[in-house]
């Protein structure tokens, strides 16, 4: 072992030596024949003769140098060595064929890459700088009778932690805002209240001061300290290092900054960068519904886990059910009929993780449909190319090269291609690694937060991808030089545009290959599209048009509740004194924001629940005239009055589901429902809208008077037919006539409510739609280069029919029929992949079905326009044919 070693190393050596070795073995074949001519001349031969029998004996130097070269040195590398220098000479021969190789790989390498980024960065390590990421899992009540996931109450995640064995930690991390400034227009920022261990748990120590102690999420509003991020510390507070122990105020409460973090972490929460962090005793300063530290039906968290080492997930959730069964039994008044369950950070049901998950995994397979596209353009070129060097692959066969020989030259030609494609298309990913944020619009004047991730495992994926090219591209042009017959390789011969003997085939095929999954492309856009289309212009229940949405949040400015109040009176009279203002209502959630809205557990008259159900309903706090503003019809009863305040008994509107839910159908004008202990009646039957999502179905849902539930961050909204610039000018107006030190937020449409709660939809159409796009081009250019190949390669041919009589109009069908006929064939394939493959599609389809008629059909029409302007070019060109030119040549 040691020998072979030894030998192995002085081969390697071998080959950084090369000159001065060639140089020695010269030296020393030349001592050998002089050594022998010398000899000879001793035995009387003239000098000419004792040269010519030296070299006779002697043998052939070029042969003995081959020999020994191969026993000097590693064969295998150098001849790759050979191979590659001979490839990139091939391609500096041809720039123009290796220029748009190198693109079709780049744009297709490139998309697989920028998706392997976004899968990584958003889906499986979505957080930077957080330690061993692999061991966190989600974690999220459930509840029997809805198929959504809940939060957790803070007493419960206590009990958890004291009864499970097999976590290292839990952790709380819950997203909200706040404004960090009173001026013209209000700075608004993301934040979390999470637990003590935070910052231990997940492994970042801040850059400057600490993080929290243990005993800082305890306590009713008894601890005011915070963490601020570095992009908060470099950019409001100018990087100042005598940051800690200053105060900020958030929400109006002075807090102490005790910690800086590091650069580059942006929290736990995927689509927001959180801006500063408080510990959970603060809670009720940022949460709605009072303080919830110690109610066990408040499920208002938002938490990990982090697994022990060794620890799977099914072991996991086997222990966390085990105990939440024993809460189930402990506390049935709250936690009846509810459950626990883990999720991996991929599934993430509590932010846009879980959102932009079917995005992604239709991404997936959309950019290996495109990769395809661009193998197989690039495979055509290369074919072509072959056929273009069979006169040089003829000759190398004919003085001796193996065809594995040639095999591992064409091959290695192809690797460099995928390799300087690999090279751009990770330039392309890193440019597009931020890209997926564009397509969503900024909320509240925050931008969203979607980094692409381009570590080690989307390098190695890519790494992958390129020698998948590599094999596709190489194999393709080796298939047809395993065939050449060295007897007839020299004999000229014409591929005809109809016929195209037997090696056409190959090239048709790949065309067909390309348009079929272009095709299915086109198809799943059509689909998406259509989707947007009905989502956007099916009706949420509510007014779109014509109604804005804005707030003016009373809290930082330090506003209690009395004066909040004073200041909703007021400022909703200015508004609707104003000229072209039909009505004016405040309500403490917007449908369809991201905001979640308040649930609890109800009773209701005459209802008797399963054992294993405790019926839960979302509610909002809205203010008078709130559904004639909003649009949304009462079928029975009245809505809220200004005489609904905390004097008046307590009311409440019903949705018709939960009428039809609870009340069995029944008018439940008059009747009681429970809420929090307490009895309210039923004044008003609304129609059903929707609450949280375009997409989801009728669900009971019911309102109550602001005034008795107030929130000092209510939504303001307007009915009015006057532009949106004109009312904001108006609004901010008013806002500052009443308080000059109050900011407004940005005001909006419905529609544009109903337009962002539906991004994730556009992006998918958006990116389906552009690599749909790349991919038809792709297809269009492999369509052109295998006609104008054929008309290039027949031009004896179509000399031949226009000598007997063809016209130009003929060759023109002629060669168009030729390049349709490839593209029926294409759209046939593809039409019957897409009808399996869109199902695929369910998650992101409303009101659509998979099999549309008319996403095929337009699919059809653009596939069909696409072939016959990639075909025309070149059957104009057969048009040009000079037939007693072509006879001759």
């Amino acid at each position: 072992m040691r020998e072979l070693f030894r030998t192995f190393l002085q081969r390697l050596v071998a080959l950084f030596r090369r000159r001065q070795l060639e140089h020695d073995l010269d030296e020393e074949l030349r001592s050998h024949l002089r050594m022998a001519v010398e000899l000879n001349l001793r035995k009387g031969m003239s000098a000419e003769d004792a040269r010519r029998e030296a070299l006779r004996s002697f043998g052939g130097v070029e042969q003995t140098k081959e020999n020994y070269r191969d026993q000097r040195g590693l064969p295998m590398i150098e001849t790759t060595l050979q191979d590659l220098r001979f490839g990139l000479r091939m391609l500096r021969r041809s720039p123009g064929f290796s220029a748009l190789a190198i693109l079709c790989l780049t744009l297709g390498i490139g998309a697989n890459a920028a998706v392997f980024s976004w899968v990584e960065g958003i889906l499986f390590r979505p957080y930077p700088a957080v330690a061993h990421q692999e061991q966190l899992l989600a974690l999220t009540g459930t509840a029997r009778g809805e198929s959504g996931p809940t939060g957790l109450s803070w007493p419960d995640l206590l009990d958890l932690q004291r009864s499970c064995t097999l976590f290292d930690s839990f952790i709380v991390t819950k997203i909200m805002g706040t404004s960090l400034s009173i001026g013209d227009r209000a700075e608004v920022t993301t934040g979390s209240i999470v637990s003590a261990n935070y910052f231990d748990a997940i492994g970042v120590h801040p850059i400057l001061g600490r993080g929290f102690e243990p005993g800082e999420d305890s306590g009713r509003n008894a601890h005011p300290v915070t963490v601020i991020s570095y992009q908060l510390w470099k950019g409001r507070f100018k990087g100042d290092p005598q940051i800690i122990g200053k105060t900020q105020r958030l929400n109006n409460v002075v807090h102490t900054i005790v910690g800086v973090t590091p650069e580059g972490f942006y929290g736990t929460f995927v689509g927001w960068a959180m801006q500063f962090w408080v510990p959970a005793s603060m809670e009720e300063n940022f949460e709605a519904g009072g303080y919830k530290l110690e109610d066990r039906g408040a499920r208002w968290i938002e938490s990990y886990v982090r697994l022990k080492p060794g620890v799977t997930l099914s072991q996991a959730q086997q222990e966390i059910s085990a105990v939440a069964k024993r809460l189930e039994a402990d506390y049935p008044d709250t936690n009846r009929g509810r459950g626990i369950k883990l999720w991996p950070l991929w599934q993430t049901p509590f932010n846009n993780a879980n959102t932009l998950l079917p995005t992604l995994e239709i991404m997936l397979a959309v950019v290996v449909f495109v990769l395809l596209i661009a193998c197989a353009n690039v495979g055509n070129l290369l074919l072509v190319r072959s056929f273009a060097r069979r006169h040089e692959m003829t000759v190398r066969l004919a003085i001796g090269a193996g065809r594995g020989r040639l095999l591992k030259q064409l091959l290695t030609e192809g690797l460099i291609l995928s390799a300087f494609g690999a090279a751009g298309g990770l330039l392309v990913a890193y440019w597009c690694r931020h890209a997926l944020v564009l397509l969503f619009p900024a909320r509240g004047g925050v931008a969203m937060h979607l980094p692409g991730e381009i570590d080690w495992r989307v390098l190695a994926l890519s790494a992958g991808v390129c020698l998948l090219a590599t094999l596709l591209l190489g194999l393709v042009p080796a298939m047809q030089t395993g065939k050449i017959d060295l007897a007839g390789a020299l004999k000229s011969d014409s591929a005809g545009v109809v016929g195209g003997g037997g090696r056409a085939w190959v090239r048709s095929g790949l065309v067909v290959m390309q348009v079929s999954l272009s095709f299915v492309l086109l198809v799943g856009a059509g689909l998406l599209l259509q989707s947007l289309q009905k989502i956007r212009n099916t009706s949420p229940g509510f007014s779109t048009r014509n109604v804005l949405d804005s707030a003016v949040n009373l809290v930082p400015a330090g506003y209690d509740a009395q004066r909040a109040q004073s200041f909703q009176d007021e400022l909703l009279q200015r508004v609707k004194s104003l000229p072209g203002v039909e009505s004016a209502a405040f309500a403490r959630m917007t449908p369809l924001s991201y905001g979640s809205f308040s649930s609890t557990t109800i009773a209701v008259d005459g209802y008797q629940p399963p054992p294993e159900e405790q019926p839960m309903v979302q509610y909002n706090e809205v203010g008078p005239d709130y559904f004639v503003t909003m649009g949304i019809p009462l079928v029975s009863g009245r809505e809220f009055s200004r005489a609904d305040d905390e004097k008046a008994a307590l009311a409440a509107v019903v949705n018709e589901t939960m009428a039809a839910q609870y009340w069995r159908g029944k008018n439940p004008i008059g009747d009681r429902v429970q809420v929090k202990g307490r009895w309210m009646q039923v004044v008003g039957l609304a129609k059903d809208s929707k609450y949280e999502s375009v997409r989801e179905t009728s669900k009971p849902f019911f309102y109550v008077p602001l005034r008795q539930n107030f929130s000092r961050g209510a939504h303001l909204f307007i009915r009015t037919p006057l532009s949106q610039v004109t009312m904001a000018t108006a609004l901010a107006r008013e806002v500052h006539a009443i308080d000059g030190n109050l900011a407004l937020y940005e005001v909006v449409t419905l529609q544009e409510q109903v337009d962002r709660s539906t991004s994730p939809q556009q992006v998918a159409v958006t990116l389906v739609g552009v690599l749909g796009g790349l991919a038809l081009l792709l297809a269009a250019i492999g369509l052109y280069g295998v006609m104008s190949y054929a008309v290039s390669q027949s031009t004896r041919e179509l000399g031949l029919r226009m000598a007997l009589g063809a016209g130009a109009s003929n060759l023109l069908r002629l060669v168009l029929a030729r390049g349709l006929a490839l593209t029926a064939g294409g759209v046939l394939l593809g039409a019957s992949v897409a009808l399996g493959l869109t199902r695929l599609l369910g998650n992101l389809l409303y009101k659509v079905s998979p099999r549309d008629p008319l996403a095929f059909g337009s699919a059809f029409v653009v596939m069909t326009i696409a072939a016959l302007a990639a075909c025309f070019l070149p059957a104009w060109r057969a048009t040009r044919t000079d037939p007693a030119r072509a006879l001759r040549e």
